[in-house]
Formats: structure tokens, C-alpha cells, sequence
């Protein structure tokens, strides 16, 4: 009986790294990005988190093919990263893009557009739509010139410019860096509607608040380590999962009971239980563990990045 095998996932790396070599011999290694395995399947929104220097955009980089991995692999859509058709099926927008400033805004879509081999009848078409989507202006857009836009309207511009090949796969780099809330709120409506209309989205990000409300799954790196991944009920529980505190048992079986477990060298222990707790307080009694607080909640997703990230440096130091 033949197996049934679904599409690629849209994004797929096994043990991805990255290793620069610096000093006057090249003999100082600066390790950004180590054994990063993630999945990111078609028409999911998936949020990639961590501190600043975790290496978030060198792995967006690599995904992207603007720089080659020291080991390991990664694929877009099965193919290999950098592979030339693969690139006319994504878009991409840096957190701080570069744009020709003396061009208008619709110069420079019409740029874009041409690096991609966009018919003239097809951009009269789309470039407006984008305009719209992104809420810029059609008079700013043909008129001014983009060294007179505030940094709102430069991240539309840069937004359309990512969308403006109808792409499948979009990567986004801290695309609410700088904004107001404002033009945060007018962000995560566009992501959303891509989101809506099946595209596959991967984007960093530093405002949790927002990540929670767009993204189907999240992942945390920290000093180039990929922490944690899965969807948000996974990592955080849903509304009816508990908070626990307690002391003693087998690390390892608490684990796998509660994802995300934070231990601490006193010996006492935190977490996210999503499992029936009856179940639960039965097996954590056979281990010699006990539970000293039990509160229904569910941990926003600020609070549980701090306490990955806390743990992480615990660990490390």
C-alpha cells in the first residue's frame, strides 16, 4: 500500500547553524545560530521570538539565502534554501529596509514590481490595491517623494513592496518596530488579512502582546538556542489549565506532564499544567513530590517568554 504523503510544510530546517569567524587570523568563532530545527506549515502565522542578539534575523537570513549556514539544512517549499524559484514565491520585508529616497512611493513599488518580471498592465493593477491594503495615500504614493515620509508610511511602502510579487511565503522583520499604536493596530489588521486570505507568514517580533493575537505558533530563541516551540495553547495552556508550584519528584516525568517546566536550584518547580490535575496529583504522590499552590490561569505570553528566558540564563551561567 502506497503511503500518503501531504505538500511540504512552507518552512522546514534540521539542525540549522551558523557560525561566524572573526580576529586578525579568523580564528575567533562567534556561534549566532546553533542546531535550530523548526517546521512552519502553509497558511500558519508563526511568530519567532527572543531577546535582541539571539539570532532571530540571522535565521531569517538563512531561510531567505542571503547568507549560507555552516551546518545543517533548511528547505522552502521542499526546495533548497536559495533556490532562484523558490525567491519568486516569497516576500520580504527587513526591519530597517533600505528605499531609494528621491523615488516615490509608487516609483518604487513599480521597481520592485520590475525586479520581478511584473507586467506594466499588471502593476496599474495591483500597486493600487497594495496602496490600499497597507493604507497609504494614492496622491502621497504618486507624489512625494519617499525622504518626506515618516517612519509609518516608509513601513507600509516597504510592506507593499514585500507583498508586491503575490507571494506565498512572507518573512517579516520586526514589522511593528518604531511604530505608534496606531500604526501597530494598522500592522497586525494587514497581517491578519493576509493571514485570511491563506498566506504563510513568519515574522519576529519584540511586542508580545501583539504575536498572541496573530500567531497560530510561536517559537523563543536565546543566545542562538531555539527554547521552546508550538502553538499557544501548547505553551501557555488553554483557559482551563492550571499554574502549579511544588517541590520534589522525578524531573524528568514532571516534564513531559508540564511543558515549559521552570526548576529551580532550591529544588522547587513551576509551571503549566495541561493534563487532567487528578491524574496528575496520583502521580506526582507516587514520586514523593508535592504541590504547594494551584491556581486556575493561563500565563500570558509575556510572562512565559520571561520565564524561558530567565531559565535559559540560569542555565548558561
Amino acid at each position: 500500500m502506497k503511503s500518503v504523503t501531504g505538500p511540504p510544510p512552507a518552512v522546514l530546517t534540521s539542525e540549522l547553524q551558523k557560525v561566524y569567524r572573526t580576529g586578525f587570523w579568523l580564528n575567533q568563532k562567534i556561534v549566532s545560530l546553533k542546531s535550530c530545527s523548526i517546521k512552519v506549515h502553509k497558511g500558519e502565522t508563526f511568530g519567532l521570538l527572543g531577546p535582541n542578539g539571539a539570532g532571530k534575523t540571522t535565521l531569517l537570513k538563512l531561510l531567505l539565502g542571503i547568507i549560507r549556514p555552516t551546518a545543517g539544512r533548511g528547505l522552502l517549499f521542499g526546495r533548497p534554501l536559495g533556490d532562484r524559484d523558490i525567491k519568486q514565491r516569497i516576500g520580504y520585508l527587513p526591519e530597517n529596509p533600505y528605499l531609494y529616497e528621491y523615488l516615490t512611493g509608487w516609483e518604487f513599488l513599480q521597481l520592485a514590481a520590475g525586479l520581478f518580471g511584473i507586467s506594466a498592465n499588471v502593476q496599474r493593477q495591483r500597486i493600487p490595491q497594495l496602496l490600499e491594503l497597507v493604507g497609504l495615500p494614492l496622491a502621497d504614493a504618486r507624489k512625494k517623494p519617499l525622504r518626506r515620509y515618516s517612519k509609518g508610511m516608509l513601513q507600509r511602502v516597504g510592506m507593499a513592496q514585500a507583498l508586491i510579487n503575490d507571494p506565498e511565503l512572507i518573512f517579516l522583520d520586526e514589522p511593528m518596530s518604531g511604530l505608534d499604536p496606531v500604526g501597530r493596530y494598522q500592522m497586525r489588521e494587514i497581517i491578519l488579512s493576509l493571514k485570511a486570505a491563506g498566506k504563510t507568514i513568519f515574522f519576529n517580533s519584540h511586542i508580545l502582546s501583539e504575536v498572541e493575537q496573530i500567531c497560530d505558533r510561536v517559537a523563543i530563541l536565546s543566545q542562538g538556542e531555539l527554547i521552546c516551540s508550538g502553538s499557544l495553547n501548547e505553551l501557555l495552556g488553554t483557559q482551563s489549565t492550571y499554574h502549579v508550584k511544588g517541590q520534589g519528584g522525578d524531573w524528568e516525568i514532571l516534564k513531559k506532564w508540564i511543558p515549559g517546566l521552570v526548576f529551580d536550584p532550591d529544588g522547587s518547580w513551576q509551571g503549566t499544567l495541561q493534563e487532567d490535575y487528578y491524574d496528575f496529583l496520583g502521580s506526582l504522590r507516587l514520586m514523593g513530590g508535592k504541590i504547594t499552590s494551584m491556581n486556575l490561569s493561563r500565563n500570558s505570553l509575556e510572562e512565559f517568554f520571561i520565564q524561558q528566558i530567565q531559565q535559559q540564563n540560569k542555565s548558561v551561567n
